[in-house]
């Protein structure tokens, strides 16, 4: 054995003892299929860590350079036109079949997986925490809201709901008039109420001008006569028609359903969706933040 082969082999064995001496101060239990797969995985690394060792770095003592130069070069350094040695391709191949059978058959497919106990212990925790707010007072609803807002809202809107100078929405009314008289002109089928699309040019000048200043006012009063056109969806009173589409006067705790659901197409790009991300009480929670200052 020369020395070159005897360092090598040390080399792994010093691996494979650090590797058992750390699996003994942890404890791991090699009961467990995926410690089990890692230990042998160790095993692997440091055996081929090992032989191709050995082999490259003896080739690279005996062997002379051969072959057919390439006929670009970099700062005068050539390239051999050589095929890819045999050793490194069987390896990418092997590498590459395991790596399909890691992720569609082993781990975390079919067995322990951190993201589904993290997953699992979220879900757990927004049951407790919906059913000790199951009948939260206003008082609570208002401080839970305005915790969210801050923290998942104001990045965007602003601390002070004003849209941070024109980049997001304004949240400090309902809708400005050009957004709604936007939506008249082109339509909208982007939060998935139950009355499906709302078709582009359901109205049109001065009848589109009167629909979106009432709407933009705050919907105070009786609507503009032109305003029929929209009653049969949104309702007389553009309340939503019980859920069945947008609130056009006010943030409720359906259309900040579907919003969070849904993300919206706005002026800095398109608000992502939060979907699953809060639980029905936050989702009022955080509409009743926004309607306490329409009041």
């Amino acid at each position: 054995m020369n020395g070159l082969m005897a360092k090598v082999i040390g080399f792994a064995a010093l691996l494979m003892v650090a590797t058992i001496a750390v699996v003994k101060y942890m404890h791991v239990d090699l009961s467990d299929p995926v410690n089990l797969i890692t230990m042998v995985g160790a095993a692997a690394v440091a055996f081929l860590t090992a032989g191709v060792a050995t082999k490259y770095i003896s080739q690279m003592k005996t062997d002379t350079s051969t072959g057919e130069l390439a006929e670009e070069n970099w700062d005068g350094i050539g390239e051999y036109k050589n095929e890819l040695p045999a050793g490194w391709a069987y390896t990418f191949v092997g590498v590459f079949v395991w790596s399909l059978w890691y992720g569609l058959l082993g781990y975390p497919v079919t067995a322990y997986s951190q993201v589904g106990e993290y997953n699992k212990e979220v879900q757990e925790y927004n049951k407790k925490f919906a059913k000790t707010f199951a009948n939260a007072s206003d008082e609570q609803l208002l401080d839970m809201g305005r915790s969210i807002y801050l923290v998942q809202c104001a990045p965007c809107h602003g601390i002070t709901r004003d849209g941070n100078d024109g980049q997001a929405q304004d949240l400090t009314k309902r809708m400005a008039k050009a957004q709604i008289l936007d939506v008249i002109k082109n339509g909208q089928n982007q939060l998935g109420y139950p009355m499906g699309a709302m078709p582009p040019g359901m109205a049109s000048g001065e009848a589109a001008e009167k629909i979106a200043e009432w709407i933009a006012s705050g919907a105070k009063g009786t609507p503009p006569a032109e305003f029929a056109v929209c009653a049969s969806c949104h309702g007389a009173d553009g309340k939503g028609n019980n859920g069945m589409a947008p609130n056009l006067t006010t943030y409720d705790e359906t259309l900040m359903k579907h919003v969070l659901e849904h993300g919206k197409k706005g002026i800095i790009g398109q608000m992502p969706a939060f979907k699953g991300r809060f639980v029905p009480v936050q989702e009022k929670a955080l509409a009743r933040y926004l309607q306490s200052f329409e009041e």
